[in-house]
């Protein structure tokens, strides 16, 4: 078995068939099948099953990606490490992240790396929730994850820290006029909200605001994250948004409002257990001593 064809199996996979996998990696697609096929005859199995032009997943195909994944990161890490030796890190992490994790701490993460390692290059990748975090980083997709959840994220060979606990803030449309800097869940009922989509922890929060406060209508509701701001900024609606968004939103021109008493969430770094490269470990470092520093403040 060869890095080769775990690297053509997982790109398969990854760019949804044989054509767009050659395409992607700028071999001809016979030179891809013949490896593909090398490798099931190695392993005595049907990695896809051929319907047509198109390849599906067999059962064992479904079982053997997440450990192909899991492999090529380790050679990487293997290889990367063995290189760095007396150099400064360099090379690629691969990230998931929420999209309030994104902006903090992963933004400070990035600038401090570009001062610290500059050869370390950060590469994010979007999850809608913890549980997608978690999963992209057992399943190989990503090295590290940064998400919030109430519960303590885990599953096997996941090593989780806890950076900070994240605030939750109203962000509301100007001239809304709640308060002076602060309000109480009863200062919102009658408001509209711009909301996101079941199953974030942003959605969550504001299911059980409605559940206690009652008369919180839903304005609009919307899968991508990133038009909530320029809707609350046009009057559609008041939002709750993490605490990473409140120097874009002041900027912006919304009104942006603390809980009192506060809403918290805390938030966790994530990655897995066994080596891993040292741009990774650059990052992880970086992160965590930026976590120690707010929480000394």
């Amino acid at each position: 078995m060869e890095r080769r064809q775990l690297e053509y199996f997982v790109a398969i996979v990854e760019h949804g068939g044989f054509t767009h996998a050659a395409r992607a990696l700028r071999v001809a697609q016979p030179s891809l099948s013949r490896a593909i096929g090398k490798l099931e005859h190695e392993l005595g199995v049907a990695l896809f099953h051929r319907v047509g032009r198109n390849a599906v997943l067999s059962n064992a195909g479904e079982l053997v990606v997440e450990r192909a994944r899991l492999v090529l990161r380790d050679m990487d890490a293997l290889r990367a490490t063995a290189q760095a030796v007396g150099t400064s890190a360099a090379g690629r992490v691969d990230v998931a992240a929420t999209s309030s994790s994104a902006l903090e701490p992963v933004i400070s993460t990035v600038a401090a790396l570009r001062d610290r390692h500059p050869g370390v290059m950060v590469s994010t990748r979007s999850a809608l929730s913890a549980a997608e975090v978690v999963t992209m980083v057992l399943h190989g997709r990503c090295e590290i994850g940064v998400c919030a959840s109430r519960e303590r994220p885990a599953g096997r060979g996941l090593v989780t820290h806890h950076l900070r606990d994240e605030e939750f803030l109203v962000v509301a449309p100007p001239d809304t006029g709640l308060g002076a800097g602060a309000v109480s869940r009863e200062d919102l009922r009658g408001l509209r909200f711009v909301v996101t989509k079941p199953g974030t922890a942003v959605r969550t929060l504001f299911d059980q605001l409605a559940g206690s406060v009652g008369d919180l209508t839903i304005a609009a509701e919307v899968g991508d994250r990133s038009v909530v701001l320029p809707m609350v900024l046009r009057g559609i609606g008041a939002s709750l948004m993490p605490d990473g968004w409140r120097d874009l939103a002041q900027r912006a021109g919304a009104e942006v409002y603390r809980f009192s008493p506060r809403e918290r969430l805390p938030q966790w770094l994530v990655h897995r257990s066994g080596p891993i490269t040292p741009a990774t470990q650059a990052f992880l470092d970086v992160t965590l001593a930026g976590s120690a520093v707010e929480a000394d403040r």
